[in-house]
């Protein structure tokens, strides 16, 4: 027997050994890869019931002058998974968004208390800390990074209220970007693993078991498309709740101006591609300190083209401080790239940009911003506004501190208008703003 035939009839024998072995042990193979993560990953999956008391309506005109009495509790069910050994878990924020009790249920059948540890509902996630964290199954998150398109995921939630349900598919896509209302969100997996009501913060895993997405959105009246948030994400997240509480809306202190079509000739783009140009460079803002001038046209921001200068705004929304982004930029006709670190934006800054944008200088007064001065010439002179007039809510956004104001104010950049409601006096109005 030749060289070359000896060895193929070794490794035949290995492979019958090994066929063997492996049968001898599970006669039918039913012990698959999938099986393997569920009894690894599945015991860390929890069952997550808030409660909430909600007013019922019994009598609209008696209400508007009495104070209802009437409530009722609202349940809502999600999914989280438990990231350590201290007890926390990790799921949507939207699961539990306005709830005043958690109960978590372990794969095991114990119920637990939870307490909110913090919420973003820019990135959709939220930290929970377990009341009791003896004994409490848990896995370590993975890395969303390197992650193949077409590779096997497996997805463990509660839809519908059914715990501990397994679904399977593979990875149909990376940075997916998801349109909801007039905002949208990038960077999502796409799975066709069955994600359904009830599955939302559970976790998505890979073949080898690492979690490596929570799932959070799928599209309504579709099938086989479901969404997850990248571990690599929620782990930058985690550690801004866990710290601070909260994570704080970061800027890179450049403002960009969409392209119109005569600039998009005379800049001679490549076909295809359209961009948005920096119209302002912030002193000492991170763009600054990247190198970043005025008159860079931004073609992408890590790995998403820019098509209107509004896509950057919502990359940074969902942005954490210190993170950095690799900016492709086109000086001149060349390209060019650069690397900004996101930073938290100076409380003087969100007065001037609200200055600038909403026509209005506000100040804060007891939990309430009130228009001190309105510029002439602004927006809101023109739509009749007042100083002495108190602003409620920005774009749905209620204003009440810092924070939420920060949020309302970046959120206006890219926009041509705002929705804002207005108190004088006794009175409440829902008006349209020009932006400045």
């Amino acid at each position: 027997m030749s060289t070359p035939s000896r060895m193929w009839a070794a490794a035949a024998s290995l492979a019958v050994l090994a066929a063997t072995s492996a049968s001898a042990d599970d006669p039918f193979l039913r012990r698959t890869a999938t099986v393997r993560v569920v009894e690894k990953v599945g015991p860390a999956v929890v069952n997550i019931t808030t409660e909430q008391q909600q007013r019922r309506v019994a009598n609209p005109f008696f209400d508007l002058f009495f104070e209802p009495s009437m409530r009722r509790p609202v349940q809502s069910l999600g999914s989280g998974v438990v990231i350590d050994a201290k007890g926390r878990v990790l799921t949507n924020e939207h699961v539990v968004r306005g709830a005043e009790t958690i109960r978590i249920t372990l794969a095991d059948g114990r119920e637990l208390g939870a307490r909110l540890v913090g919420g973003d509902p820019n990135n959709d996630l939220a930290v929970l800390q377990l009341d009791e964290a003896k004994e409490v199954p848990w896995v370590t998150p993975g890395t969303s990074a390197g992650l193949l398109v077409g590779e096997p995921v497996i997805a463990i939630g509660n839809p519908f209220g059914l715990s501990n349900t397994v679904t399977t598919g593979v990875l149909s896509a990376v940075d997916r970007s998801l349109k909801t209302g007039d905002r949208t969100f990038h960077g999502f997996l796409q799975t066709d693993a069955s994600i359904n009501p009830g599955n939302s913060g559970g976790p998505l895993m890979n073949a080898e078991g690492e979690l490596i997405g929570i799932n959070t959105a799928i599209i309504e009246g579709a099938e086989g498309i479901g969404f997850a948030i990248p571990i690599d994400v929620a782990k930058r997240i985690v550690h801004e709740l866990v710290t601070k509480g909260s994570v704080a809306p970061v800027w890179l202190g450049i403002d960009l101006q969409d392209l119109e079509p005569a600039m998009l000739e005379l800049l001679k783009l490549p076909a295809g591609q359209r961009g948005a140009i920096v119209n302002r460079v912030r002193a000492g803002g991170p763009g600054a300190k990247a190198g970043v001038l005025r008159g860079d046209v931004l073609m992408k921001i890590d790995t998403l083209p820019i098509r209107a200068a509004r896509e950057l705004y919502e990359v940074l929304e969902s942005s954490t401080t210190g993170q950095v982004h690799e900016l492709h930029l086109l000086r001149a006709g060349k390209p060019l790239t650069l690397r900004a670190t996101a930073t938290e934006i100076p409380a003087a800054v969100v007065a001037d940009l609200a200055n600038e944008r909403l026509g209005m200088k506000l100040v804060l007064e007891r939990g309430v911003y009130r228009a001190a001065e309105v510029r002439p010439g602004s927006g809101a002179e023109q739509i009749g506004l007042q100083a002495g007039d108190f602003i409620r809510a920005i774009d749905g956004q209620a204003l009440s501190n810092e924070q939420s104001l920060r949020r309302a104010v970046l959120r206006l950049q890219g926009r041509d208008r705002a929705y804002l409601r207005v108190q004088r006096g006794r009175r409440l109005a829902d008006v349209l703003l020009p932006l400045s």
